[in-house]
């Protein structure tokens, strides 16, 4: 897709769906954590935070600011190694973990993200355009332009869905 955010990958294992990103991030490990591992920086590109225990098994409440009213999931942290591993695993989405690393042959940083859940194929699409969408407002947050949600649409949404649903080669 882009040099920054590779096309996601999914598989389906009876009714459960396992998506997998890596971005390859010209920023430092330190700030990639601030931006996916804080109430600070996940308004940026994400949700809002609006429970944040930062610790295994600490709670956390995600709203969505994309105008949704219904659009608050609460969960657990259910993994957490300061600047290497923040892993959520909310009502929404199931289990989203965000492993971090130094860039292997580039500087920056390599985000190696996983997301699974129960659901079926058209969620699975759904959900590979939506998780690639969020990536495209984590880059422009790291480079100190965040989301402003007073112009989301669903568009590129529409768009990514349509590149993830057609048939690959």
């Amino acid at each position: 897709m882009t040099e920054t955010i590779g096309q996601g990958t999914s598989r389906t294992e009876g009714t459960t769906q396992h998506l997998h990103y890596e971005l390859r991030l010209p920023h430092p490990v330190e700030n990639v954590w601030a931006a996916v591992a804080t109430p600070e920086g996940l308004p940026g590109w994400l949700a809002a935070a609006d429970v944040f225990e930062p610790r295994l098994g600490g709670a956390v409440t995600l709203r969505w600011l994309n105008g949704e009213a219904d659009a608050v999931h609460s969960g657990h942290i259910t993994a957490w190694d300061p600047d290497v591993v923040a892993e959520y695993t909310i009502d929404l989405h199931g289990r989203c973990r965000f492993h971090l690393e130094p860039g292997a042959g580039h500087s920056g940083t390599t985000l190696r993200f996983t997301n699974e859940f129960d659901g079926d194929d058209a969620l699975r699409l759904d959900c590979l355009a939506g998780w690639h969408h969020h990536f495209e407002f984590l880059v422009d947050a790291l480079a100190g332009r965040p989301k402003d949600w007073s112009t989301w649409n669903l568009d590129r949404w529409r768009q990514l869905r349509e590149t993830y649903a057609a048939p690959t080669g």
